[in-house]
């Protein structure tokens, strides 16, 4: 990779990470759909997920004594056999299949997340069964999709939650499904070691970013925030649907 493309990947990682810290979104989410530009997907999000996993464990270390811990058990228990289908289906892809559907899944996460449930209310399931069958669609589409965080904002609604245990579960439940999916990424042979650049570059990125967000761009308007992060997840995630849409045709 070219100095240039980490400079700009780094600067992504820095404004996304600060962005959540900010207003509460999923930087997470525009950081994987730019790496997607420069990577292929089963690179992308195993790369992606040692990332992620450091911003999100720096935010649970913080928070640690408001995690509920018996919400992130049950979380945690579907997370590795429904991450080892993902990570099957997701090896049976085309790199040009899956960088449009993510691009697609970006897109109604933004503009229509309730139709990424098909009518399910999550909000409205009993407690324990709901975080069991969070734990297994995080699992599944951790592999596949990459980001999950907008398939479990829902979940964690009218769920009892006080702020900081929001703050701290949510960052929590991130964090192990980050780690099952570099566990899985790593027993069938990825080789983490051959990207350890991008990895400390973004990872330190991620970590200025969250410190900049909680201690400077607070000061910013929110709302701005907001419609610049859906511009430019939109804007990605268009390019995605329309070079992959482009690549299959030529297949």
């Amino acid at each position: 990779m070219e100095l240039l493309d980490l400079l700009i990947l780094g600067a992504a990682a820095l404004a996304t990470s600060a962005l959540t810290a900010t207003v509460g979104l999923g930087g997470g989410v525009v950081l994987l759909t730019i790496m997607l530009i420069w990577y292929e997907p089963l690179v992308a999000i195993p790369v992606h997920g040692v990332v992620q996993m450091i911003s999100n464990g720096s935010r649970t270390v913080i928070q640690r004594r408001h995690v509920d811990w018996s919400v992130l058990g049950r979380f945690s228990l579907p997370l590795l056999p429904f991450g080892a289908l993902g990570l099957w289906v997701a090896q049976s892809l085309s790199a040009e299949l899956v960088r449009p559907a993510i691009g697609v899944f970006v897109i109604l996460a933004t503009w229509a997340p309730r139709a990424l449930f098909l009518g399910v209310r999550p909000e409205a399931l009993p407690r324990n069964p709901r975080f069991l069958l969070l734990g297994a669609l995080v699992g599944f589409f951790s592999p596949t999709i990459g980001a999950t965080g907008p398939l479990q904002g829902p979940f964690f609604q009218h769920a009892g939650f006080g702020r900081h245990a929001l703050v701290g579960t949510f960052a929590a439940c991130q964090t192990l499904a980050h780690l099952a999916k570099i566990g899985l990424f790593a027993a069938v042979g990825f080789a983490f070691a051959a990207y350890w650049l991008p990895i400390v570059w973004l990872g330190a990125g991620v970590v200025i970013g969250t410190w900049l967000g909680s201690r400077v761009l607070d000061r910013v308007n929110e709302r701005v925030f907001v419609w610049l992060y859906r511009g430019v997840l939109t804007a990605v995630a268009l390019r995605l649907i329309v070079g992959g849409g482009l690549a299959l045709l030529r297949f």
